[in-house]
């Protein structure tokens, strides 16, 4: 009967961090992914993505750079998820985004999915002390992909799924934009999704499980036209 009781208990925590990964990836969780284009809108506007093809291989070439530049701020905070791990991958990120607009755009983000951390998640007070800290000290900008991997970590998610949901959730924002931008349509997007979908499961292997030191930009056309999308006359995103 213990034993049993144990696995009763195992099966619930499991099952309760089943539905914390799905709020987590939920688009309904106001993090303002969704106010970002990732450097989609300029690239239209320089014609660097003109049709269905050209836009399913800029998703492709984002979901490469996410994956070389930003998958291993993920990986190092949710291996190891504490408030001194946390600080110093915000600060080497800060350090390595040149790019003003992706730059603002991953500062905008990760401040509020901290935010929502810390009221959603109140079973792991843990979130809301180290805000509260962060805040108080200035010590960090607030970045997007270590807070990712850091709230992944403290509610018990593996560091292969952290990884794999950072890349879901940058295709689906990604995509998304492409709908308000007119450049496909709803279902289009949704068909488009699960074709990506495969060519993401090969990046993310190709760069999971690498630490923060060896992060890199494999993709810099798209640094550069995120890059002037502040210069655009006018503007439905803010990145």
């Amino acid at each position: 009967m213990e034993m049993n009781g144990g696995s009763d208990v195992s099966a619930s925590a499991n099952t309760l961090l089943q539905w914390s990964q799905w709020q987590l990836l939920d688009s309904i969780l106001p993090t303002g992914g969704f106010a970002h284009s990732f450097g989609l809108e300029a690239a239209v506007h320089a014609r660097v993505v003109s049709c269905p093809q050209g836009l399913q291989t800029y998703v492709t070439h984002v979901l490469d750079n996410t994956g070389s530049l930003l998958l291993p701020f993920v990986y190092s905070a949710a291996l190891s998820p504490s408030l001194e791990t946390w600080h110093k991958l915000d600060r080497m990120l800060d350090a390595t985004l040149t790019n003003e607009v992706s730059r603002k755009a991953s500062v905008s983000q990760g401040s509020a999915l901290m935010r929502v951390a810390a009221t959603v998640f109140p079973e792991v007070p843990s979130f809301k002390t180290m805000r509260d800290v962060s805040l108080t000290s200035r010590a960090v900008s607030f970045h997007h992909a270590p807070i990712f991997g850091l709230i992944c970590g403290l509610l018990g998610i593996d560091s292969g799924t952290s990884q794999r949901a950072y890349m879901f959730v940058t295709m689906r924002d990604v995509i998304s934009a492409a709908t308000r931008l007119n450049l496909v349509g709803p279902m289009g997007a949704a068909v488009m999704q699960h074709q990506i979908s495969l060519v993401a499961e090969v990046l993310t292997k190709k760069w999971m499980d690498r630490v923060a030191e060896d992060a890199c930009q494999t993709a810099p056309l798209l640094d550069t036209v995120q890059g002037c999308h502040g210069y655009l006359f006018s503007r439905l995103f803010c990145s």
